[in-house]
């Protein structure tokens, strides 16, 4: 279904295009999660459940890598595309999306080629304990060959949320999500390949969901009857991507980079604390990623509208999306409050150490209570990144995270222990939402706006 997200109220429009979203990322952050619970909870002893999240957590921030590049290359897209079509400039829409495709589909190669080689090398760069680096190196492994689908179906999601439809994600999430954990009962619970059974569900589900999302794109491109055929490559179209995309991966792959220092100083700590950081990072990441699913809607809104030239609309946006975001965030802090240890105890096999658990609270005790800030901070950025305003939404999120590591390293030996890093992350939060709010006041996002 696409949707129109020039017209109509922009509470009402924000909401119900952003309803499909959250839901979507909801099931995603859900089936990770269920990588971690049947892993740990379905080992042969608590120890071995203890050793496999680690193992599972410790190759996590490269992955996320490799997320990275394809989310930045999702919201490049997404914006060009967004714009096109608020303008209802149909054949150059199509040519950006083959353009994406193509470019897609080379990037995601050459990285597999990379991963393929750098596998022990990433491990080892990372210190990771000799107990789990066979399993960690494993997961890495499979999961990079398995980046073309992950790539497709970014793009191709991050296409139909630019034409207003983001129904057709949540069905290809709601059918990847339930596959994978299907895959995850019968290769762990039943085979007992442990992470390695997680590892091959997560590139089945995978596949499956961006072949999908690939043949459905090509059949709602289709409908657009324009009248002539489009140029199926465009230097100019490569240039335009480039310049919404390669800000965005380096945003994306900056915060990776970042997070792989962190998880650098947590694995020196001992599988306890990492496994421990894997379970609370998980929960941590479903809230955050729910909570941005409606700052991801309010993007596309306001790229479209910026298409459109409907610029008085973006206001009124912003503040429905800040709206539901910050609310969402404080239904989350509501939940996990109470309940960390009850939501933490679900990963682990029953007789796991309490120091697991301990580590976990600890960590959520202390960024939980600053969700309201951090949701504050998604949607201003929103409004800069579906603007085109790249530069200033890049100050923001590399102040935040330069911040965040470099406490995270002073912190850990001032206070010598995992605490430390936890700490960092409200402080971060506060300066990049401060940042935010500061370009969006100022009208960062108004200057240079895109010639369609």
């Amino acid at each position: 279904m696409i949707t129109d997200l020039t017209e109509g109220s922009p509470s009402k429009k924000l909401f119900w295009f952003s309803m499909p979203l959250l839901l979507s990322v909801a099931f995603q952050q859900l089936y990770q999660m269920a990588d971690s619970m049947i892993v740990g909870r379905f080992a042969e002893s608590a120890q071995a459940g203890e050793l496999a999240l680690a193992a599972v957590g410790a190759s996590y921030p490269i992955t996320q890598l490799f997320v990275a590049v394809a989310t930045g290359i999702n919201i490049g897209t997404s914006v060009l595309v967004s714009q096109l079509f608020g303008a209802k400039r149909y054949l150059r829409m199509k040519t950006a999306i083959s353009t994406a495709l193509i470019t897609t589909t080379v990037v995601s190669l050459l990285l597999t080629l990379f991963g393929a080689v750098c596998t022990n090398g990433l491990m080892s760069a990372l210190n990771t304990s000799a107990d789990i680096f066979a399993d960690a190196s494993l997961y890495l492994r499979v999961y990079v060959f398995g980046l073309l689908f992950l790539f497709i179906y970014n793009v191709c999601t991050g296409i139909f949320n630019a034409m207003g439809d983001s129904r057709t994600p949540l069905f290809l999430l709601i059918l990847s999500s339930v596959g994978n954990v299907i895959l995850d009962v019968v290769f762990v619970a039943m085979l007992h390949w442990g992470v390695a059974g997680v590892a091959w569900a997560t590139f089945i589900a995978q596949g499956a969901s961006g072949v999908f999302a690939f043949f459905l794109l090509m059949r709602r491109v289709r409908t657009f009857d324009t009248g002539h055929h489009f140029i199926l490559f465009a230097p100019e179209m490569l240039r335009r991507l480039t310049n919404y995309a390669i800000p965005s991966i380096a945003q994306q792959s900056f915060v990776s980079v970042g997070n792989l220092i962190i998880q650098y100083y947590v694995n020196l700590c001992g599988p306890t604390v990492i496994a421990g950081f894997s379970v609370a990072n998980r929960i941590n990441m479903f809230a955050l990623t729910c909570c941005m699913s409606f700052a991801s809607g309010l993007s596309s809104y306001v790229a479209q509208n910026i298409g459109a030239r409907k610029l008085d609309r973006v206001g009124p946006g912003l503040k429905a999306g800040g709206t539901f975001s910050v609310g969402l965030g404080i239904v989350f802090m509501m939940i996990y409050l109470p309940l960390a240890n009850r939501i933490i105890s679900l990963f682990l096999p029953a007789g796991s150490a309490s120091g697991v658990v301990d580590v976990a609270r600890g960590y959520l005790f202390t960024v939980v209570p600053f969700y309201v800030v951090v949701c504050i901070k998604f949607v201003c950025d929103s409004v800069l990144r579906g603007a085109g305003a790249m530069r200033p939404f890049m100050i923001t999120t590399f102040s935040d995270l330069i911040l965040r590591v470099v406490l995270s390293i002073a912190l850990f030996y001032v206070i010598g222990n995992e605490h430390g890093i936890w700490m960092s992350w409200p402080i971060g939060w506060f300066l990049g939402s401060g940042l935010s709010v500061f370009f969006y006041k100022t009208g960062a996002w108004r200057k240079d706006l895109p010639t369609l």
